[in-house]
C-alpha cells in the first residue's frame, strides 16, 4: 500500500470516527432538544457552508436538473431526521447496523450473480439476532433506522444522477437547502423554540461539523486516492465505529449476541462490496 493510499485510508477513517461521534454528541442533548431541531440545525450548517463554498449556479437549470437535485434533497433530509428519531429509541450501535439494510439491499439488487444472496441472508440473520434481544429494541426505534436505510439507498442512486447534471458540491449544496427547508414545517411542530438558546445553537453548530462538514470534506480527499470499492469496505465499518462513539460518550454498552449481530451486517456489507463495487455514497450529509 502506496503512502499516499495509506493517507487516503486514514482520512476516510476519521471520517468515519467524526461522523459517529458527532452523532454521539447529538443523542446525549435529546433530554435538551428534540432530534428533529438537532437534526435540522446539522442540515442548515452544512446547507450555509456548501453554499458558501460553491456558490452555485442556479440559471439555466432544466427541468430534469430541478426535479433530480429535490428528489436529492428530500432523500437526504428524510434520511437524517429518520435516523435522528431512531437514535432517541435505541442504541446508536444498533440504529446505524439496522440502517445498513437498505445501502446492502440496494448493492445485491444490482448483483447478477446468485452467490451475492449469501449477503442478504447474512445480513438478516444480524437482524434476526437483534430480535432475539428485544427487551432492548424499541420497534418505533427499528423502523425509523429501516427507514433512514431506505432514504439512504435512494440517496445513493440521487447522488448518482445528481453528479451527472450538477457539477462539483453544486448539487450537494442545493440538496441541503432542499433538505432544510422540507424539515422547517416539522421543525415548527416540534422544538423551533429550543433553538432560541444560545448554548443550544452553538452544540448543533458543532454536530453539523463534525457529522457533515469535516467527514465530507475528508472523503472527498480520499475519493481522489481510493478506489470505489475500497472507500466502500472503510464505509462497512460504520456500526462498529457507532458502536465505539455510543461506548465512549454514552455509556451504552452491547451485548455479546448484539456485537455478533453487527458483525453479521458488517461481514455482509463488506461482501456486497467486493462484488457489486460500491456499496455506499459519501457519508450522508
Amino acid at each position: 500500500m502506496s503512502g499516499a493510499v495509506r493517507r487516503a485510508v486514514g482520512l476516510v477513517l476519521i471520517g468515519i470516527l467524526s461522523v459517529q461521534f458527532g452523532a454521539a454528541v447529538a443523542k446525549d442533548l435529546f433530554d435538551e432538544v428534540s432530534p428533529t431541531a438537532l437534526v435540522w440545525l446539522r442540515l442548515a450548517t452544512s446547507a450555509t457552508i456548501l453554499l458558501a463554498i460553491t456558490r452555485p449556479r442556479l440559471s439555466g437549470r432544466s427541468r430534469e436538473d430541478w426535479m433530480v437535485v429535490l428528489g436529492f434533497g428530500v432523500s437526504l433530509g428524510l434520511m437524517n431526521w429518520a435516523i435522528y428519531q431512531s437514535f432517541a429509541r435505541i442504541p446508536l450501535g444498533l440504529a446505524v447496523t439496522i440502517e445498513f439494510v437498505g445501502p446492502l439491499t440496494l448493492a445485491v439488487l444490482g448483483s447478477r450473480r446468485p452467490r451475492d444472496l449469501a449477503w442478504v441472508i447474512l445480513a438478516g440473520l444480524g437482524v434476526a439476532l437483534l430480535g432475539a434481544e428485544p427487551g432492548d429494541l424499541d420497534l418505533a426505534g427499528v423502523g425509523f433506522a429501516l427507514l433512514a436505510g431506505a432514504a439512504w439507498a435512494t440517496y445513493i442512486l440521487l447522488s448518482a444522477r445528481t453528479g451527472r447534471r450538477w457539477p462539483g458540491l453544486d448539487g450537494l449544496a442545493v440538496a441541503s437547502v432542499v433538505a432544510a427547508t422540507a424539515l422547517l414545517p416539522v421543525l415548527l411542530l416540534d422544538g423551533a423554540a429550543q433553538l432560541m438558546d444560545s448554548r443550544i445553537l452553538i452544540l448543533g453548530l458543532a454536530v453539523g461539523l463534525l457529522s457533515s462538514v469535516v467527514p465530507y470534506s475528508l472523503e472527498l480527499v480520499a475519493l481522489r486516492t481510493l478506489p470505489p470499492a475500497t472507500f466502500g469496505i472503510l464505509m462497512s465499518l460504520e456500526p462498529a465505529a457507532a458502536a465505539l462513539a455510543a461506548m465512549l460518550l454514552l455509556s451504552e454498552f452491547l451485548s455479546p449476541v448484539q456485537w455478533l449481530a453487527m458483525a453479521c451486517v458488517v461481514a455482509a456489507s463488506i461482501g456486497a462490496t467486493r462484488s457489486a463495487g460500491v456499496l455506499h455514497g459519501p457519508v450522508p450529509d
